[in-house]
């Protein structure tokens, strides 16, 4: 796949999977329900998640995997953690792709009252910085809208 192709599809991919979140395991939490006021992350499986150690990107498929993440806050307005980005690189194909290890930030804010959730809020975006090493095409700054 060549590097424009490999952008595309890493961008449409992340982009998607985040927009969508709904069909991939739950992603681990140290707590999977937030308390009321309290501000979460969607998972893939619909499922409120405050603090989740990984979080899957590419719901559809696994190939963009965030984990190891250590918050160093989670506020009302915003939450910030650093972890490891891990992306297939889908060469030849996905199924025999490889994944590699890119160092990320991570930043969700936006807060807003989920749909049909009362008393539920949840981040409506991801800002994902890499601060060395990124997939090739990469911007080094990618933000977009999660959906609830």
């Amino acid at each position: 796949m060549g590097a424009r192709r490999a952008k595309g599809a890493l961008l449409v991919c992340a982009g998607t999977a985040l927009a969508a979140a709904t069909v991939a395991a739950p992603a681990a939490a140290s707590s999977a329900l937030p308390a009321t006021g309290r501000v979460a992350v969607i998972d893939c499986a619909g499922k409120p998640q405050v603090r989740p150690g990984t979080y899957t990107l590419a719901c559809g498929d696994g190939n963009n995997v965030l984990t190891s993440l250590r918050w160093s806050q989670w506020q009302p307005r915003s939450a910030v953690a650093d972890g490891s980005d891990m992306v297939n690189d889908c060469r030849p194909f996905c199924a025999a792709g490889h994944f590699h290890r890119y160092r990320i930030h991570v930043r969700l804010d936006h807060p807003q009252a989920r749909p049909g959730h009362p008393g539920q809020r949840y981040y409506t975006r991801l800002t994902l910085s890499y601060p060395g090493q990124r997939p090739s095409g990469t911007p080094r700054v990618i933000t977009v809208k999660l959906l609830g």
